[in-house]
């Protein structure tokens, strides 16, 4: 029996699929696709005779009974997610019961927006006496988050911070962040990060808000924020001549 192949496609663009998802693209009999979010570029590669569907338009049960049937009938399932399927994927919900039906599963990870976004502005979010923490969070909306993972608590730490499925609350993400950040914090919105209409947005918290909104972008944004974005940082250690490591003795 074939296996069902869950696939990160990468945050747009069409080569940041890795060459490992193309590949399972290119062979699967049965293509399914989040086509609310997945660049449909991404999936012009599979073969004339496989069949298309669109996620965004079937419920779990749906997705799970077209999967089966598929596996069933000795079809190569590619289940094509945005970014990486790890991060606010929704793939354990498919996963688990197609296990328990017999069904095996493998993933295969991708190019998440996060690291997409930083990459599009040339941004390292490890600085080394900045920060050597990335915090990935979201605001509570339509699904909820956990209340020890709420927003001020989590930017107490003033680490680097990544924040999805948020820009349609930018008011709210400030007012939150303001509790522990200083209003001069480096903020910065990419919309679409390496897609052709890629929009980056950047300012402080004091004035972000008010620039999201003049550039109208209200989904599909990562808010980055941070002194990552910032120009004050030490130069690390790994490439100073002083430092002595395995490969390298230091002058």
């Amino acid at each position: 029996m074939n296996k069902v192949y869950f696939i990160g496609a990468g945050p747009g663009d069409p080569d940041l699929i890795t060459v490992k998802g193309k590949k399972i693209v290119e062979k699967a009999d049965v293509v399914i696709y989040a086509g609310s979010l997945v660049n449909k570029k991404i999936i012009d590669c599979r073969k004339e005779s496989s069949e298309l569907y669109n996620s965004a338009h079937m419920d779990l049960n749906e997705i799970l009974d077209l999967i089966k049937k598929s596996v069933e009938s000795g079809k190569l399932v590619a289940r094509v997610h945005t970014g990486d399927p790890s991060i606010y994927g929704a793939i354990r919900e498919q996963i688990d019961p197609l296990e328990d039906m017999g069904i095996a599963c493998e993933v295969i990870p991708g190019v998440s927006s996060f690291v997409a976004s930083a990459a599009a502005m040339n941004k390292e979010f490890t600085l080394p006496d900045v920060s050597q923490t990335v915090i990935c969070t979201r605001l509570e909306g339509r699904t909820p988050v956990p209340e020890k993972e709420n927003l001020e608590s989590l930017a107490s730490h003033r680490a680097s911070m990544a924040i999805f499925l948020s820009v349609h609350m930018i008011d709210n993400v400030v007012e939150r962040l303001l509790v522990h950040y200083d209003e001069l914090t480096p903020v910065a919105v990419v919309q679409k990060a390496t897609w052709e209409d890629q929009k980056i947005v950047r300012g402080t918290l004091k004035d972000i808000s008010e620039k999201v909104k003049r550039a109208n972008i209200t989904k599909t944004a990562q808010i980055l924020v941070g002194g990552f974005l910032g120009n004050k940082y030490e130069k690390s250690k790994l490439y100073d001549k002083t430092f002595t490591h395995e490969y390298r003795r230091g002058k």
